[in-house]
Protein backbone atom coordinates (compact mmCIF):
# COMPACT_ATOMS: atom_id res chain seq x y z
CA UNK A 1 0.00 0.00 0.00
CA UNK A 2 1.40 3.51 -0.70
CA UNK A 3 1.54 5.89 1.84
CA UNK A 4 -0.19 9.58 1.57
CA UNK A 5 2.75 12.21 0.87
CA UNK A 6 2.42 14.32 3.72
CA UNK A 7 1.71 18.22 2.86
CA UNK A 8 3.57 21.31 5.20
CA UNK A 9 2.28 24.79 4.69
CA UNK A 10 4.71 27.20 5.62
CA UNK A 11 3.50 30.36 6.48
CA UNK A 12 4.61 33.36 4.49
CA UNK A 13 4.74 36.11 6.09
CA UNK A 14 8.17 37.44 4.88
CA UNK A 15 9.92 35.55 7.44
CA UNK A 16 13.70 35.54 5.72
CA UNK A 17 14.40 32.15 6.62
CA UNK A 18 11.25 30.55 4.99
CA UNK A 19 12.78 29.18 1.78
CA UNK A 20 15.57 27.43 3.88
CA UNK A 21 12.83 25.79 5.89
CA UNK A 22 10.90 25.05 3.15
CA UNK A 23 14.02 23.60 1.33
CA UNK A 24 14.54 21.14 4.17
CA UNK A 25 10.69 19.98 4.20
CA UNK A 26 10.87 19.31 0.53
CA UNK A 27 14.29 17.70 1.05
CA UNK A 28 12.65 15.45 3.64
CA UNK A 29 9.96 14.10 0.35
CA UNK A 30 7.38 16.22 1.94
CA UNK A 31 4.97 18.56 -0.22
CA UNK A 32 5.73 21.74 0.65
CA UNK A 33 3.29 24.94 0.32
CA UNK A 34 4.27 28.61 0.99
CA UNK A 35 1.65 30.59 1.09
CA UNK A 36 -0.24 32.70 3.23
CA UNK A 37 -3.69 32.10 1.87
CA UNK A 38 -5.93 30.19 4.87
CA UNK A 39 -7.30 28.16 2.28
CA UNK A 40 -3.93 26.78 1.33
CA UNK A 41 -1.87 27.04 4.67
CA UNK A 42 -5.70 24.87 6.34
CA UNK A 43 -5.95 22.38 3.84
CA UNK A 44 -1.82 21.35 5.06
CA UNK A 45 -1.55 18.40 7.38
CA UNK A 46 0.97 20.36 9.21
CA UNK A 47 1.41 24.22 9.84
CA UNK A 48 4.74 25.59 9.97
CA UNK A 49 5.46 28.84 11.33
CA UNK A 50 8.86 30.05 10.29
CA UNK A 51 11.02 33.17 11.64
CA UNK A 52 14.29 35.34 12.09
CA UNK A 53 14.17 39.01 13.39
CA UNK A 54 12.36 40.99 16.18
CA UNK A 55 9.37 39.93 17.54
CA UNK A 56 7.41 43.03 17.04
CA UNK A 57 8.12 43.42 13.29
CA UNK A 58 7.06 39.90 12.67
CA UNK A 59 3.59 39.59 14.90
CA UNK A 60 3.13 43.15 12.70
CA UNK A 61 3.62 40.87 9.63
CA UNK A 62 1.25 38.70 10.86
CA UNK A 63 -1.69 41.14 11.54
CA UNK A 64 -1.09 42.17 8.33
CA UNK A 65 -1.60 39.75 6.09
CA UNK A 66 -4.67 38.97 8.28
CA UNK A 67 -2.87 35.79 9.70
CA UNK A 68 -3.15 35.78 13.58
CA UNK A 69 -6.65 35.09 14.14
CA UNK A 70 -6.44 31.94 11.46
CA UNK A 71 -3.57 30.51 12.97
CA UNK A 72 -5.03 30.64 16.37
CA UNK A 73 -8.58 29.28 14.99
CA UNK A 74 -6.19 26.17 12.85
CA UNK A 75 -4.85 25.67 16.41
CA UNK A 76 -8.11 25.30 18.00
CA UNK A 77 -9.27 22.89 15.63
CA UNK A 78 -6.14 20.71 16.01
CA UNK A 79 -4.11 21.27 12.99
CA UNK A 80 -0.66 20.65 13.78
CA UNK A 81 1.62 23.28 14.10
CA UNK A 82 5.56 24.00 14.23
CA UNK A 83 6.90 26.94 15.05
CA UNK A 84 10.76 27.39 14.44
CA UNK A 85 13.32 29.92 16.16
CA UNK A 86 11.50 33.51 16.46
CA UNK A 87 8.07 31.25 15.05
CA UNK A 88 8.75 29.19 18.29
CA UNK A 89 8.69 32.51 20.11
CA UNK A 90 5.34 33.81 18.71
CA UNK A 91 3.58 31.21 19.97
CA UNK A 92 4.15 32.87 23.78
CA UNK A 93 1.58 35.07 25.18
CA UNK A 94 3.98 38.01 24.73
CA UNK A 95 7.34 39.12 24.22
CA UNK A 96 9.48 42.05 25.82
CA UNK A 97 12.01 42.31 23.04
CA UNK A 98 11.83 46.42 22.04
CA UNK A 99 8.46 46.66 23.48
CA UNK A 100 5.76 45.11 25.05
CA UNK A 101 3.97 42.78 22.13
CA UNK A 102 1.13 40.67 22.82
CA UNK A 103 1.95 37.15 20.66
CA UNK A 104 -0.38 34.08 19.05
CA UNK A 105 -0.77 33.08 22.36
CA UNK A 106 -0.98 28.96 21.61
CA UNK A 107 1.40 28.56 24.53
CA UNK A 108 1.28 29.96 27.98
CA UNK A 109 4.85 31.96 28.72
CA UNK A 110 6.70 35.02 27.91
CA UNK A 111 9.57 35.78 25.74
CA UNK A 112 12.42 37.61 27.56
CA UNK A 113 16.20 38.48 27.12
CA UNK A 114 18.39 35.27 28.11
CA UNK A 115 19.53 35.36 31.66
CA UNK A 116 22.80 33.08 30.66
CA UNK A 117 24.56 35.12 27.49
CA UNK A 118 23.85 38.34 25.64
CA UNK A 119 23.53 35.96 22.72
CA UNK A 120 23.41 31.91 22.45
CA UNK A 121 25.02 31.74 18.25
CA UNK A 122 26.39 28.00 17.55
CA UNK A 123 25.90 24.69 17.93
CA UNK A 124 24.62 23.44 21.28
CA UNK A 125 23.10 19.99 22.68
CA UNK A 126 19.91 19.54 23.44
CA UNK A 127 18.57 17.67 26.91
CA UNK A 128 14.66 16.24 26.43
CA UNK A 129 12.51 16.62 29.40
CA UNK A 130 10.44 13.84 30.29
CA UNK A 131 10.94 11.76 27.43
CA UNK A 132 8.94 13.73 25.08
CA UNK A 133 8.21 11.65 22.41
CA UNK A 134 8.30 13.92 19.69
CA UNK A 135 12.14 15.02 20.73
CA UNK A 136 13.45 11.22 22.21
CA UNK A 137 15.47 10.39 19.46
CA UNK A 138 17.51 13.91 19.79
CA UNK A 139 17.99 13.55 23.20
CA UNK A 140 22.19 14.79 23.76
CA UNK A 141 21.75 15.66 19.35
CA UNK A 142 23.71 18.98 18.68
CA UNK A 143 21.34 21.63 16.87
CA UNK A 144 22.17 24.92 15.82
CA UNK A 145 21.07 28.45 17.63
CA UNK A 146 20.88 31.76 16.92
CA UNK A 147 18.74 33.99 19.24
CA UNK A 148 19.45 36.23 22.05
CA UNK A 149 15.87 36.04 24.04
CA UNK A 150 14.15 32.81 25.31
CA UNK A 151 10.65 31.19 25.83
CA UNK A 152 9.73 31.28 29.32
CA UNK A 153 7.33 28.59 29.79
CA UNK A 154 5.44 26.94 32.87
CA UNK A 155 7.19 23.63 33.18
CA UNK A 156 4.51 21.43 31.66
CA UNK A 157 4.85 23.17 28.34
CA UNK A 158 9.11 23.00 28.07
CA UNK A 159 9.92 19.77 26.45
CA UNK A 160 13.36 20.17 26.03
CA UNK A 161 16.53 22.85 27.42
CA UNK A 162 20.10 23.90 26.72
CA UNK A 163 23.02 24.90 28.58
CA UNK A 164 25.70 27.87 27.58
CA UNK A 165 27.52 26.66 30.60
CA UNK A 166 27.39 23.47 32.57
CA UNK A 167 25.96 24.92 35.83
CA UNK A 168 22.50 23.72 37.37
CA UNK A 169 20.60 26.86 36.85
CA UNK A 170 21.94 27.53 33.69
CA UNK A 171 19.17 25.58 31.27
CA UNK A 172 17.32 27.65 29.24
CA UNK A 173 13.57 26.46 27.36
CA UNK A 174 14.33 25.70 23.52
CA UNK A 175 11.46 23.20 22.90
CA UNK A 176 7.86 23.50 24.00
CA UNK A 177 4.75 21.39 23.18
CA UNK A 178 1.08 21.60 24.15
CA UNK A 179 -0.83 19.25 22.68
CA UNK A 180 -0.60 19.52 18.77
CA UNK A 181 1.59 22.82 19.20
CA UNK A 182 5.35 22.77 18.94
CA UNK A 183 8.17 25.13 19.49
CA UNK A 184 11.65 24.67 18.53
CA UNK A 185 13.90 27.54 19.19
CA UNK A 186 16.83 26.12 17.36
CA UNK A 187 17.20 26.17 13.32
CA UNK A 188 16.54 21.92 12.09
CA UNK A 189 17.13 23.34 8.64
CA UNK A 190 20.60 24.25 9.78
CA UNK A 191 21.17 21.52 11.70
CA UNK A 192 22.19 19.09 9.20
CA UNK A 193 21.23 15.31 9.74
CA UNK A 194 20.16 15.84 13.03
CA UNK A 195 18.23 18.53 12.47
CA UNK A 196 16.75 16.72 9.09
CA UNK A 197 15.52 13.67 11.46
CA UNK A 198 14.18 15.64 14.32
CA UNK A 199 12.28 17.73 11.98
CA UNK A 200 10.67 14.42 10.76
CA UNK A 201 10.25 12.71 13.66
CA UNK A 202 8.30 16.43 15.29
CA UNK A 203 6.51 15.94 11.85
CA UNK A 204 4.92 12.90 11.68
CA UNK A 205 4.90 12.37 15.53
CA UNK A 206 2.00 15.40 15.25
CA UNK A 207 -0.10 13.51 12.76
CA UNK A 208 -2.69 10.40 13.51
Amino acid sequence: MTRRRITVGVVDYGASNLASVARALTGLGYRCRSSRDPETLGAADVMVLPGVGAFPAAMEALHRHRLVEFIQSQARRGQPIVGICLGMQLLAHSSSELRYTTGLGLIPGQVQPLQAAKWHIGWNSLEVLDKEPLLRASDGQSVFFNHSYAFHAPAEYCVAVSRVNDAMDDAFTVAVRRQQIVGLQFHPEKSQLAGRELLKNVIEGLLP
